[in-house]
């Protein structure tokens, strides 16, 4: 009888392990709470090596790192603009000291040394942040990208982008202490119009050091295919004088489901339609051979983008989506920020970012965390691990934390088996990703605050954790060099567990594909480092894309009305 009824239910069985293998990702997935992070002044297998207050400004920004320096820049301008909340405010009466990049002396590790800045006319100007940086060291360059900041959640001066304009700089680092300034670059549409940037991905060809690409998003919310969310210049000519070029770009909005709707991206009234005015690039990460991008999509969680023809020089390279957005990756309350590889396996890491209720009143708690996402099927990405806080479980503790604070995932930095991802008031967490589908907290750094600062940051430092993690984490000769926004430059030693991992990087950060990022991830066999097979086939056709009508400045206009769960930008431009 027992025999029996063990072959009666064997169909049955096997046919509930096939439905529950076909089930998406999301409703398996393990999400992890990390216990550790939360509390200033704390860490687990972290050891503070040195730090720079960078005269206590407040408001940092990027890290780049060239030689035995580090370049450092600014949340805020060149103004007296108080923020909102400061007590010396209103009006322009709080100065902003040193509001330029900051070059930082790190040859001795343990004590960091400013020993120069780039400033006007170039750099710290009334108006404009130095938000982004990259080095392209083979050539010397340092690229740094630049925009319109906001007088509501950066204390900048208000402006439109005619009086204060975007653009990217390009300095010589051939005197690393007294960069030299090149030229300038604006973003450009094949269809000659200019797009305002917000991030950016250095990738310099593993075959020909003296080719690199930039990959700038420009966040729109349209779907005509004449307006960009993401460009691909050629920066190869610019260290012998020569001018940027373009050479692709894209924008998949119209591929979601729903934007064909008449109430996309606005319903009549004037509300927010489909997506919450927040379907965009955000941001976008390569592999190192270039073959593959994967896209942060804000509202639209994550996608995969074929890009292989870039990578190998094609005239007028086609850009394939890989992924129907039918077909992507969901969760609740999706508001993307970043999308990297996991070095040598068939892995995606996507961190979400979320701000305080003085960002938006539908931000707040429960802020935003990471995702593991299996790519092994680019047309059916998984979601297969998540790993968040504890203050990431609502409510929040108090008013203040939940209206000026952000426990958020922001920038990240992956190995094979770690992640470092600043989080925020969180601080610099480690990430065990052995088991992708139990990532665990494998130690964190959250550094005592400095006891005051020029600028606090109106919506991430005004409630009583005064730690903002924020910069992606940069890896070199086995030391961790990341940025807080309020409290400055920390170089720390990571002693936990798979430490060996970190003591073997020579060099390595989230937003390029410099360094040891080839050598992780080659021989994954999954085509996504040098020398790691081909790319997955592609599945359908990528739009080609140009120019602008709804540009972000209307979707800041409509985050600030607080109609849907993005930052709230007032009158100018992205967190």
């Amino acid at each position: 009888m027992h025999r029996r009824l063990r072959r009666a239910l064997a169909p049955v069985s096997f046919a509930l392990v096939s439905l529950a293998l076909m089930l998406p990702a999301t409703a398996r997935a393990d999400t992890v709470v990390g216990p550790g992070g939360g509390t200033p002044g704390t860490s687990s297998n972290f050891t503070l090596v040195g730090h720079a207050p960078l005269y206590n400004r407040g408001m940092n920004a990027a890290l780049a790192l060239y030689d035995h320096y580090a370049y450092v820049g600014n949340r805020t301008d060149g103004s007296s603009t108080c923020g909102a909340g400061d007590p010396r405010g209103p009006g322009a009466t709080c100065p902003h000291p040193h509001p330029g990049v900051q070059i930082v002396d790190v040859a001795d590790p343990a004590h960091p040394t400013v020993v120069g800045e780039i400033g006007p006319p170039y750099e710290g100007n009334v108006g404009i942040t130095s938000r982004e940086l990259r080095v392209w060291p083979q050539q010397k360059l340092l690229v740094v990208m630049n925009f319109r900041c906001s007088s509501v959640i950066h204390a900048c001066a208000k402006g439109t982008d005619a009086t204060f304009p975007y653009d990217f700089k390009f300095y010589d680092l051939t005197d690393p202490v007294h960069p030299r300034y090149l030229s300038r670059y604006v973003p450009t549409s094949r269809a000659g119009k200019t797009y305002k940037p917000h991030e950016m991905f250095l990738w310099v060809d593993p075959k020909d050091a003296n080719r690199a690409l930039l990959y700038i998003t420009t966040p729109n919310l349209t779907v005509d295919p004449s307006v960009p969310n993401l460009i691909i210049a050629d920066l190869s000519q610019v260290p012998a004088g020569g001018a940027v070029s373009e050479v692709a770009e894209g924008n998949w909005n119209g591929r979601y489901p729903g934007t064909d709707s008449a109430d996309y991206p606005f319903k009549k009234d004037g509300s927010c339609g489909p997506y919450n005015c927040n379907l965009f690039v955000h941001s976008v990460g390569l592999t190192p051979d270039g073959t593959r991008a994967y896209l942060s999509m804000e509202a639209g969680e994550f996608l995969v983008l074929d890009t292989s023809q870039v990578a190998a020089g094609t005239p007028n390279p086609s850009l394939t989506l890989q992924t129907d957005p039918a077909n992507r990756p969901t969760w609740d309350n999706p508001n993307g920020h970043s999308a990297v590889q996991v070095y040598g396996r068939p892995l995606a890491l996507t961190t979400d970012e979320v701000y305080g209720t003085f960002t938006a009143p539908d931000q707040g708690c429960p802020w935003g965390w990471m995702r593991l996402i299996n790519v092994t099927d680019v047309a059916h990405p998984a979601i297969v691990g998540a790993y968040k806080l504890p203050q990431d479980t609502c409510p929040a503790p108090d008013a203040a934390t939940e209206q000026f604070t952000s426990y958020s995932s922001h920038n990240p930095t992956v190995l094979r088996d770690l992640a470092f991802i600043a989080w925020h008031s969180g601080g610099l967490q480690a990430i065990d990703l052995a088991d992708e589908t139990h990532p665990t907290q494998a130690g964190w750094f959250s550094p005592t605050p400095l006891d005051t600062v020029a600028t606090e940051d109106p919506a991430l430092g005004r409630g009583p954790n005064k730690v903002i993690m924020w910069s992606y984490p940069i890896i070199r000769d086995g030391l961790i060099y990341v940025v807080d926004i309020r409290n400055g430059l920390y170089i720390l030693r990571y002693t936990g567990p798979r430490a060996d991992e970190v003591q073997a990087i020579t060099f390595l950060e989230g937003n390029s594909n410099l360094g040891d990022a080839a050598t992780l991830a080659a021989g994954s066999g999954t085509g996504t480092g040098a020398g790691g097979g081909t790319a997955t086939p592609e599945l359908g056709s990528g739009e080609l894309l140009a120019t602008g009508l709804v540009p972000f400045a209307a979707i800041l206009l409509y985050r600030r009305r607080g109609r849907h769960r993005t930052r709230r930008q007032g009158d100018d431009t992205a967190a």
